[in-house]
């Protein structure tokens, strides 16, 4: 049996972040990702991270701490306060600006800090080119330091031995298993289980949650329900960003998408955005930023209707649509709109989504950066066509429309070409917040709150409560949370040790 200080379940941000860490303190460390290769959401992901009291922030002149962190995270869900864990808040806002710190020594480069109300200042920081740069940089330190990885190994059982958690059972993509010891302890880092199985799913979820899958396949909780077979809590499990209406990456990703993580590139095309008037770099940027943005619901206050695959209307479209697009079969639909909209979605405050690093995308940006998207046709015919759906079917949603819109000023009509069509859009759930509860030093607890021997969480599977509203706290989180937790396991007493002592005291 193959045997390390720590395994780490998940090769994401926050598993290489914990690996990285625990191999700092002269651990050993597997990392176990049951993916072709790592990255998990966080190379995914827009690729802001949130935190106060940084290097940039300093040089921007911005004078910032970690307490006015805190009290702003408050303001994103109000609603939703005596729902969060303010001690694990208080250890994200502390410990976030060493994460920058780490990550930048790592080689990531930020650009930033960009402001998001209700944050008081800007606090995100913004990888440049794109986030698969933290995988590849964090990665390269974790092979610096000694770090094994093992891709397309599933990890299906916690190990147990002595009281205590002692490695895990992984099986393999021919589905031979594994046993894998842990001297010191696990860290799961599997992520949330957004894609999980509707066995699973709804015993926390109900309504349109249901019915939609997670941005990441892959997110399927195993991370949850092997802490849950260990005697451990899932805190939240009923909350989730989403569900959200999102555009369909492109099949073939962009050049911009492609562009290498290397430091020395990333540092020049900070200067060069810096520098740069910018026209010329404006559509370079939403090159990247458009891939992963979602449309905004003020496209449907002023009159965009959503149709299905078969041309059909099937919701209010300002009554959340994103909950019903799930119902569809198949579970996409197009943003359909004319000139009246088109001509509105050029400028503040009619954009087409918020992006950040650069602001907002608007209908021309959309039209240079996601021309797989946007279908532009003189008439309803060629529109029609062009995404496949049965003319009549789409004559009669807008026609539908143009009757409301004739009875409600608020609402554009749909009659002047050109005809415009985004999408295919699909409701996806971003993250489902749902994670094991954990302690102060990141160990996994039972329901009477005591520590599960030799098991620690961290990220979305040991978010513990935590509510992370606003863009840059998930990220912020899977960092600073599996650093954290990555220090404290390569801490903890070896297994042969604990039976010897053991053994002596008897």
């Amino acid at each position: 049996m193959a045997l390390y200080d720590v395994v780490v379940v998940g090769g994401g941000g926050t598993g290489l972040m914990a690996a990285l860490a625990a191999a700092k303190q002269g651990a050993t460390v597997l990392v176990l990702e049951k993916g072709p290769q790592l990255g998990g959401t966080t190379a995914m992901s827009v690729g802001t991270v949130a935190a106060s009291g940084t290097r940039l922030q300093r040089e921007s002149g911005i004078d910032d701490h970690p307490d006015a962190h805190f009290d702003d995270m408050a303001l994103f869900k109000p609603e939703q306060a005596n729902c969060d864990h303010l001690s694990l808040r208080r250890l994200l806002v502390d410990h976030a600006p060493e994460t920058i710190a780490l990550l930048e020594d790592c080689g990531v480069v930020f650009m930033g800090p960009l402001p998001e109300p209700p944050h008081r200042v800007p606090r995100l920081h913004a990888i440049i080119p794109h986030s698969r740069g933290f995988i590849d940089h964090l990665a390269r330190a974790c092979v610096t330091h000694g770090v094994t990885f093992k891709t397309q190994m599933q990890v299906v059982k916690l190990r147990e031995e002595a009281g205590r958690v002692s490695g895990v059972l992984a099986k393999d993509r021919q589905g031979m298993a594994h046993e894998i010891g842990a001297r010191r302890a696990v860290i799961l880092a599997s992520g949330d289980f957004s894609a999980a199985g509707l066995d699973y799913k709804s015993r926390f979820m109900s309504g349109a949650l249901l019915e939609i899958g997670g941005i990441n396949p892959l997110s399927t909780g195993d991370g949850q329900a092997m802490g849950e077979e260990m005697g451990g809590e899932v805190l939240n499990g009923d909350m989730a960003w989403g569900p959200e209406l999102r555009f369909l990456a492109p099949a073939t990703p962009s050049l911009i998408a492609r562009l290498p993580t290397w430091t020395v590139l990333a540092k020049l095309l900070l200067k060069a955005i810096r520098l740069c008037p910018a026209w010329i770099m404006r559509p370079f940027l939403m090159g990247f930023v458009t891939t992963f943005l979602a449309p905004s619901p003020n496209l449907f206050q002023k009159g965009a209707i959503l149709i299905n695959q078969q041309g059909h209307r099937f919701c209010d479209e300002r009554q959340r649509p994103q909950d019903h697009v799930g119902r569809q079969t198949p579970d996409t639909g197009f943003i359909v709109f004319g000139s009246e909209i088109a001509r509105l979605f050029q400028a503040w405050p009619n954009f087409i989504s918020t992006a950040p690093g650069v602001g907002y995308a608007y209908l021309n940006d959309y039209e240079g950066a996601r021309k797989d998207i946007v279908h532009r046709h003189q008439t309803l015919q060629a529109l029609a066509q062009s995404i496949g759906v049965p003319l009549t079917a789409l004559q009669q949603a807008v026609d539908q429309h143009n009757q409301q819109a004739a009875l409600d000023e608020t609402l554009q009509p749909i009659q002047q070409g050109p005809f415009y069509a985004l999408g295919p859009v699909k409701s996806w759930i971003v993250f489902s917040e749902g994670g094991l509860k954990i302690d102060a030093h990141f160990r996994v607890l039972d329901r009477q709150g005591q520590p599960i021997k030799g098991l620690y969480a961290a990220g979305s599977a040991g978010q513990g409560g935590l509510l992370l509203e606003g863009h840059g706290h998930h990220l912020a989180w899977a960092f600073t949370s599996g650093r954290l937790a990555g220090e404290q396991a390569a801490k903890e007493t070896p297994l042969d040790e604990r039976t010897t002592d053991q053994a002596i005291a008897s």
